[in-house]
C-alpha cells in the first residue's frame, strides 16, 4: 500500500460545459462562477481538493473559461498550483478535454466534474486505483434513484454494468463523479476529437479494465436548479458552522 506521505496526483477539473439547464442564471456566466454560499462554486471545489491533499490542479475549460482563469489565477490564493487546458475553437466534451490535457496531467491522475461537490476522502480512492492495477477507477454510491437516475450495477465490489442511457432495475448505484485514470486509457483516442468521459469508462469496463470503489457520502451538484439549491443550502450550513459569529 502507498505510504501515507506519498504525494497525491494531479486533479483534472472538467469545467467546460455550457450550463444550459441553469439559464438564464448562466447567460454570460461560466457555470463554475455561479455564486454558492458567498463565493464562486469553483472556490469551494479548490478548497476541498486542497483539504484532500491535492496541490496540482488542471482546469479543463471551454465556454467562458476566461472568467474562471481571471478569478482563480495560478491557484496560489487557494494553496495550490492551477494550470489550464482550454478546449480551443470547439467543445471537446469531457473525454476530449481530458485527452487534450494529458501533457499536463502525468501518467496517472484524478478527475472530477466541474459541477460536482464531492465531500469524501480522496486518498482512499487514489490508493484503491493504485492497488487495482487497472487503467481506470470509477467511484460509485448507492443511490436507489434518490438524487439522480442510478446508472451503475455494482455487486461484490465490482462494476457489472454502466450505462447513462439504457438503465436497468439492477442499477442501484450511480457514477459518483470522482475517478482515477491512467493517461494510457486516453492516448489512443484522437487528439482534438470530441467525446464523453462516459465512453472511456464504458470501453474500459467492456475490457475488464475498470475498477470500482464505493463511497458512502452523497454528492452535491450545481448542474440543475434543484441541485444548485441543495448545494447552496449544504455549503451555507457548512460556512455557518465554521464561522458561527
Amino acid at each position: 500500500m502507498p505510504a501515507a506521505s506519498e504525494p497525491m496526483p494531479a486533479l483534472a477539473l472538467l469545467a467546460g460545459g455550457r450550463a444550459t439547464r441553469l439559464r438564464p442564471l448562466t447567460e454570460g456566466l461560466a457555470k463554475s462562477m455561479v455564486e454558492v454560499a458567498g463565493a464562486p462554486f469553483i472556490a469551494h471545489q479548490l478548497r476541498l481538493a486542497v483539504r484532500e491533499g491535492i496541490s496540482d490542479i488542471v482546469i479543463c475549460c471551454g465556454h467562458l473559461g476566461d472568467q474562471i482563469e481571471a478569478f482563480v489565477g495560478d491557484g496560489s490564493a487557494f494553496g495550490c498550483q492551477v494550470r489550464y487546458s482550454p478546449d480551443g475553437v470547439r467543445a471537446l466534451g469531457t473525454g476530449g478535454a481530458l485527452r487534450q490535457a494529458l501533457p499536463l496531467l502525468g501518467d496517472n491522475f484524478l478527475v472530477i466534474y466541474g459541477d460536482s461537490y464531492l465531500d469524501t476522502p480522496y486518498r482512499p480512492v487514489w490508493e484503491a486505483f493504485q492497488r487495482s492495477g487497472r487503467p481506470g477507477l470509477m467511484t460509485v454510491m448507492r443511490n436507489d434513484g434518490r438524487w439522480d437516475a442510478s446508472n451503475v450495477e455494482f455487486a461484490d465490489g465490482a462494476i457489472r454494468r454502466y450505462d447513462k442511457v439504457h438503465r436497468t432495475p439492477a442499477m442501484r448505484h450511480i457514477d459518483y463523479g470522482l475517478g482515477a485514470l491512467a493517461a494510457a486509457a486516453l492516448r489512443d483516442r484522437q487528439a482534438g476529437a470530441a467525446f464523453d468521459l462516459a465512453e472511456v469508462y464504458r470501453d474500459l469496463l467492456g475490457h475488464g479494465q475498470l475498477a470500482g470503489y464505493e463511497v458512502g457520502e452523497r454528492f452535491y451538484e450545481i448542474g440543475s436548479p434543484a441541485g444548485l439549491a441543495e448545494t447552496r443550502a449544504f455549503l451555507g450550513r457548512a460556512r455557518r458552522r465554521a464561522n458561527p459569529d
